[in-house]
């Protein structure tokens, strides 16, 4: 019998081989670029000719897949890979990691049909990823004692979301439906807030090392606290007093929290590495989210009003193109070296979300237009990184070790 966690041997790692459940990053990464590359288009294309899936809305479908089909599934993905290597315990691989696999695309079919079956089998086939991770994660976590259990509470807390989204629909709740939502995107800030604060100075001061510069990444303990304090104080806000003149004070004061704590990580010498300033690029766009939040609540300014973009095509997107081509690189022993593709990727990724963020305040007139361009340079962005990353996600490692 495999066992769930199985290391592969040495003879394994043939350089043909097919290795896409070799190790958790592998599929769910892969399934993470190959849902952005589609869902945007897709939802584009509805948007212009109208349409529901099933019986839910376009806007919703796009919301909560966003969030637990692309988003989810790289969250999985880092998980899966981060565990093994905080524990100590083997990698996650074969069929458990087929299973989990095979419970993600189920819940993509659960949304992408909702009224066509009893809304029972939607609700069960959506809601049993999380739990399936948990299933995976919570032994190596617990015999470990390991500092990070407490990520165990966040795929909880993301899992009773979805719950209460699937319970929203099912009774036509448009007003919970849409909180839930929020609270799902709050509640990812948050894990970006704690794992990036601690991966990007982290990564900065590793390289600027490795390239003889001098270092002095700052990290303040009383501001570490503050941003984390300030991202759970704006998800409890969000649930209770929502689109409120307090909400809007409290997001401008998290973006400054933000922007001081950036403003430590030395950015401006990450210049010249496409892997490194991706990162800090991705981790900029909660300050810049957070901040027109403040502004659209407390001024109304019409700018500010796609500051939820910036929340989730920004950070979200940005930082999940950023870790999956580093972690990719890593994890199958190349160089984290990024090829000019990956780093066009970037661009146009950065570009999309410019254009998404801003554009339509700047060319009202042109507005459809603009969202069309933005997909496109979105999709195009993913495309690259499928084109560059699908034989590194599916062949063997480069250096013939297991994983």
């Amino acid at each position: 019998m495999n066992s769930p966690a199985r290391a592969l041997s040495d003879s394994d790692s043939t350089p043909s081989r097919f290795a896409l459940f070799d190790y958790g990053f592998r599929p769910f990464f892969l399934l993470a670029g190959l849902y952005a590359f589609a869902i945007v288009p897709i939802w584009l294309y509805f948007y212009a000719h109208g349409g529901t899936f099933g019986s839910l809305p376009t806007m919703y479908w796009h919301a909560h897949e966003m969030l637990y089909g692309f988003v989810a599934a790289a969250i999985v993905g880092f998980l899966l890979t981060a565990v093994p290597s905080w524990t100590g315990a083997r990698g996650f691989a074969g069929k458990p990691l087929i299973a989990l696999v095979a419970l993600w695309f189920l819940g993509r079919l659960a949304m992408a049909s909702v009224g066509l079956v009893p809304f029972w089998i939607t609700a069960v086939a959506e809601l049993s990823l999380l739990p399936g991770l948990a299933v995976l994660l919570i032994p190596p976590l617990t015999r470990s004692q390991n500092r990070n259990t407490p990520l165990l509470i966040v795929v909880g807390v993301l899992w009773l979301i979805d719950a209460a989204f699937l319970w929203a629909l099912a009774h036509g709740d448009v007003v919970l439906a849409t909180r839930s939502m929020t609270l799902a995107i709050d509640i990812v800030l948050i894990l970006v807030t704690v794992i990036g604060g601690r991966i990007v100075p982290a990564f900065t001061a590793n390289a600027l090392r490795r390239r003889g510069l001098e270092v002095n990444v700052t990290s303040r303990r009383w501001l570490e606290l503050t941003v984390i304090a300030a991202m759970v104080a704006i998800a409890l806000a969000d649930v209770f007093a929502p689109a409120t003149l307090f909400s809007g004070a409290l997001a401008l004061f998290a973006a400054a929290a933000h922007a001081l704590r950036l403003s430590g990580w030395r950015s401006f010498k990450t210049r010249g590495e496409s892997i490194l300033w991706i990162l800090h690029v991705a981790y900029a766009w909660l300050p810049i989210g957070l901040a027109m939040k403040g502004i659209w609540l407390l001024a109304d300014a019409q700018w500010a009003m796609k500051w939820q973009h910036a929340l989730t095509a920004g950070v979200f997107g940005t930082m999940i193109l950023a870790v999956m081509t580093r972690a990719s690189l890593g994890h199958t022993g190349r160089p984290l070296v990024v090829t000019r593709s990956i780093t066009l990727a970037y661009l146009l990724l950065t570009a999309s979300i410019v254009l998404r963020v801003f554009g339509g305040a700047a060319w009202a007139e042109r507005y459809v237009t603009i969202m069309m361009v933005a997909g496109i340079a979105w999709a195009a962005s993913f495309l690259l990184y499928l084109i560059v990353y699908t034989p590194i996600l599916t062949l063997p490692r480069a250096d013939g070790k297991p994983g």
